[in-house]
């Protein structure tokens, strides 16, 4: 899409108002809106904004910012008025006012990290897998249906609410591969096709927005918030990932054993060993880690297999032997990340595989949930960390993390962590009043 067809596109669609979008340090969706008539402008020299209040960016004596839109962003909001004030909306970088990319604005840090790979000759695909509950409201767990996984009946109370979603995605250009009813009670799961992980960035959090405003209109509220009960599994962001060179896949080798080139293999191991630096990314808030724990389907224990989805990595055996549908699958990104850091992340830690020559251990065919201790000790199997502390202390001293992210958001992350964890562990909680009140 170029400026003009833009500009054409507007016109011919009787566009009123352009909402501008990006994200914070986050993942939070960010908008200011323009009129139509400031569009031409805005795709020519950006739009000034003040910056100083958005989490992780400028400080305020330096918050002049400016957001210069997309072109192959632009897209008709369909939950909008279409009457006579039609909105569309386009995903912005963010730069300085000298014309230099600001080095807070994760699509910049995700971009950065492509043109690594693309150095390297590879593109970097994506397809996500995104669960998400439905409740009553915001405020409280109330649940809309006791249905499990794959449940066809009525007992699946959203499934109007899913096939909506769905339909704005599509009409929206974000294609959809399927959706159903997940393993907990009013859980849900829609999974995008696969595309280039720019392009899936801006997806996921157009996604995460359409989820939202499709459950709003019917009443109820949407939340990807990682483990909001207790007892039942919390909601996963798997990541399908594959590099490819043209139009090959990468990690396709027809004559291996499992499929798998050398590159993949090496990807693979880059994962493995970088998983616990990289979490803070993938898990970044104190309730990330109330999911990641033994017996709720979430990857704990560092390592990979084919077919077993007790592992981090998985290698899907869908289609065996089909080049494009070679991809591997890393199990513990939560939908609430930040999607542009933590793709980031996860590609560099494939590609310093590749670049190091890592060696891929055997895969762990057995359920390492049931195994003891002693066992996984025998197989060298590590674990992710098991708090946000913990994943702090791994990320702040990881050099891969701090060149992925560049120094400035590196440091806000941090720092940002740094306190969320210092508010969660001085909160006294209604469990410990119920627990100690009573007894001590």
């Amino acid at each position: 899409m170029t400026k003009d067809g833009v500009i054409k596109l507007a016109k011919d669609n009787k566009v009123k108002f352009v909402k501008l979008w990006f994200t914070d340090l986050l993942g939070f969706a960010k908008s200011f809106s323009i009129t139509v008539d400031e569009l031409e402008g805005a795709l020519n020299e950006g739009m000034g904004f003040d910056g100083s209040s958005i989490q992780g960016f400028a400080r305020i004596d330096e918050s002049d910012m400016v957001a210069k839109p997309d072109p192959s962003t632009f897209t008709i909001i369909p939950w909008r008025p279409t009457d006579n004030a039609v909105v569309a909306r386009m995903f912005c970088d963010i730069y300085e006012p000298d014309g230099t990319p600001y080095k807070g604005d994760s699509r910049y840090v995700l971009k950065r990290n492509l043109q690594i790979a693309k150095d390297m000759g590879f593109t970097f695909n994506i397809g996500p897998e995104l669960e998400y509950f439905y409740f009553k409201s915001d405020q409280g767990t109330e649940i809309l249906d006791r249905g499990g996984y794959f449940d066809l009946t009525t007992l699946d109370e959203a499934m109007d609410l899913r096939r909506e979603t769905i339909l704005t995605l599509e009409s929206m250009g974000i294609k959809v591969e399927y959706s159903h009813h997940e393993v907990a009670p009013s859980q849900h799961e829609i999974d995008l096709r696969y595309t280039d992980a720019l392009s899936m960035g801006d997806n996921t959090i157009t996604y995460r927005i359409v989820v939202k405003e499709v459950a709003r209109k019917y009443g109820v509220y949407a939340t990807f918030m990682p483990k909001p009960m207790f007892g039942v599994n919390g909601s996963g962001m798997h990541v399908h990932q594959s590099l490819f060179k043209g139009n090959k896949n990468a990690f396709f080798d027809g004559k291996d054993k499992y499929y798998l080139s050398d590159i993949a293999k090496r990807y693979i191991a880059g994962l493995l060993r970088h998983a616990k630096e990289i979490t803070l990314v993938t898990s970044q808030w104190v309730n990330s880690y109330k999911r990641l724990v033994p017996g709720y389907e979430a990857p704990v224990y560092i390592s990979w297999a084919r077919r077993n989805r007790s592992t981090l990595v998985r290698v899907p055996l869908y289609k065996p032997g089909k080049e494009k549908a070679t991809r591997i699958e890393y199990r513990s990104p939560d939908p609430a990340c930040n999607p542009y850091l933590a793709f980031a992340v996860m590609l560099r830690a494939g590609l310093a595989g590749i670049q190091n020559n890592y060696t891929l251990p055997e895969p762990i065919e057995e359920d390492v949930y049931e195994m003891t201790g002693e066992r996984r000790k025998e197989l060298k199997i590590d674990s992710l960390p098991g708090s946000l502390h913990e994943a702090i202390e791994y990320a702040e001293s990881s050099n891969l993390v701090k060149d992925t992210l560049g120094n400035h958001v590196f440091e806000k992350l941090i720092e940002n962590k740094k306190i969320e964890w210092d508010r969660f562990r001085t909160h006294v909680s209604q469990y410990e009043v119920e627990t100690y009140l009573p007894v001590l």
